[in-house]
């Protein structure tokens, strides 16, 4: 029995050194967009005592910030005001060359400069200082567009990238500590954008604002072409394309289109908004087979993940297309998880259109105009008509080889059987048909069906197919990434000739193998 006792007072022993453990008073958990911030400083070599010294640099900077902007998303998310004012207080220093960033950051958020802490604050250093100001002034223009107050967001915004223009002009020369200015690339690009956004229900009541902004975009895109800076380019190019269709000046966003080029190392996100904006412009402008390509691609690269919208808006335009086209999509496409509601329009039009009844296809049309109008596909779909008449009289052709005018007029909702004539010789006209019109007798005689392998749309589609496999081709070949270099050792072993390369001792070859690594970082 004492045994026993003696084995259960061991067993109660360390539960109550647990207990003791638990009731011991913890550190403060780090906030998130404070530990964002520190891991950014670590990856860019900061982190150090001397906040002027660098332990490592990357020759590409650019690419470490957009992984981090991609990993630190979760951690913005939820950020308010409050949280940006106090990781500004504890990271940015009052007295270093992001203080006037800091006093912005402080005076939007509305919160007082001063904090109580009982140990002192450890600034950032040199390696990041600029990065997480411009970031912080970033989610600040973000938090102020979301709750609506887009004055004040815009006016952040202007500031903002004058204090990302300033810092691009101090750093224009790299320093010798090895300071890279194009870690702001992709900030600066995001800034842009959070301006764009707060700046469009101004715009609508201000025409002055809207030309200044439009010329200031055109003058920041050429210096973002001169200093190579990618992001910012192929988001300021987009952004202009999507306020001149906002503004109905299709010819105008076309002549951009056409006179300027996307980089090709631009994220997917841009170029997938790059393929939309080329395909609204295109679809407008009647050249529906590009319209058709750009959108079937953007759809093809748009994230599944996430972006629901996005897709959403490139579906509809697409399902548009392919009406006036002369086909009709899938039924599948109209119940994607997700879209089944907002396609819901889209559908019935493309029943309508498949059936050839004009009336019917009116009484749709009319019915959701108001949210054709918003979605922004009206006009668009306004050019139905005529396909809705063709695909009518193809039902027509198909099933009677002899039917008089006034029941063409009847079946397609025509007024009279003169409009019928008038419409089925427009489409004999134009290779629809395959038909005679009876002018005296008032009926149409269609001809025998032509063996479709006989024509040239056989020919056409594997046209269409080709292009698109040697179009996938290409760009899977500019994906790939060849070592530098290879072919040259290959060429120097078939000539028998030894490479530089093998008097190198472990430790340079291990530093090369370090570097590589860093630059594919």
């Amino acid at each position: 029995m004492a045994d026993k006792k003696e084995e259960e007072e061991k067993a109660k022993e360390p539960e109550e050194t647990k207990e003791e453990k638990t009731e011991e008073p913890a550190f403060p958990p780090t906030p998130p967009l404070e530990a964002a911030a520190r891991r950014l400083e670590r990856l860019l070599g900061g982190g150090v005592s001397d906040k002027d010294r660098l332990v490592h640099t990357y020759s590409n900077p650019s690419k470490i910030v957009k992984r981090w902007l991609g990993t630190s998303s979760g951690a913005t998310g939820s950020a308010t005001m409050a949280d940006i004012s106090a990781a500004a207080s504890s990271l940015l220093d009052p007295a270093g060359k992001c203080a006037a960033g800091r006093q912005l950051i402080l005076k939007a958020t509305g919160e007082s400069m001063e904090t109580e802490s009982s140990k002192e604050p450890i600034y950032l250093t040199c390696a990041s200082d600029r990065e997480i100001e411009a970031w912080l002034l970033s989610l600040t223009v973000r938090l102020l567009w979301k709750n609506e107050t887009y004055a004040e967001g815009f006016a952040l915004s202007q500031e903002g990238i004058a204090l990302l223009m300033a810092h691009l002009e101090d750093a224009r020369v790299v320093t010798g500590m090895g300071a890279s200015v194009a870690s702001l690339f992709p900030l600066l690009a995001r800034m842009y954008r959070y301006r764009s956004l707060n700046a469009e229900p101004l715009v609508s009541t201000d025409a002055t604002l809207a030309a200044n902004l439009r010329r200031d975009m055109v003058r920041a895109h050429g210096m973002a072409c001169l200093r190579r800076d990618v992001d910012t380019q192929a988001t300021l190019l987009n952004l202009m394309l999507h306020d001149l269709l906002h503004a109905s000046q299709v010819e105008q966003a076309q002549k951009l289109l056409a006179n300027s080029s996307f980089p090709e190392a631009a994220s997917n996100n841009q170029l997938c908004r790059y393929l939309y904006h080329s395909g609204r412009i295109q679809a407008l402008r009647l050249e529906y087979t590009s319209a058709f390509s750009n959108l079937s691609q953007c759809l093809r690269k748009a994230p599944t993940n996430t972006g629901l919208g996005f897709r959403i808006a490139a579906q509809r335009l697409l399902i548009v297309v392919q009406l006036l086209m002369g086909e009709i999509p899938d039924r599948s496409v109209f119940f994607t998880s997700g879209m089944v509601t907002e396609l819901s329009p889209y559908l019935a039009i493309t029943q309508a259109v498949r059936r050839g009844d004009l009336a019917n296809f009116n009484e749709v049309v009319s019915t959701y105009a108001s949210r054709l109008e918003q979605d922004g596909t009206y006009t668009l779909i306004s050019r139905l008509a005529h396909a809705v008449v063709k695909a009518g009289l193809r039902k027509l052709h198909i099933s009677y080889s002899r039917i008089s005018l006034r029941d063409v007029a009847e079946r397609l909702g025509l007024p009279s059987a003169t409009s019928a004539e008038f419409v089925v010789a427009k489409a004999v006209r134009d290779g629809v048909l395959e038909a005679t019109i009876h002018h005296e007798d008032g009926y149409v005689q269609s001809h025998d069906l032509v063996d479709v392998y006989a024509t040239r749309e056989p020919a056409e589609a594997f046209h269409r197919r080709i292009a698109y496999c040697l179009t996938t081709h290409n760009d899977a070949v500019r994906g790939m990434r060849y070592p530098p270099d290879a072919y040259k050792k290959q060429l120097e072993a078939s000539r028998g000739i030894r490479g530089k390369s093998d008097d190198k001792t472990d430790e340079e070859k291990a530093q090369e193998l370090e570097e590589e690594l860093e630059e594919d970082y």
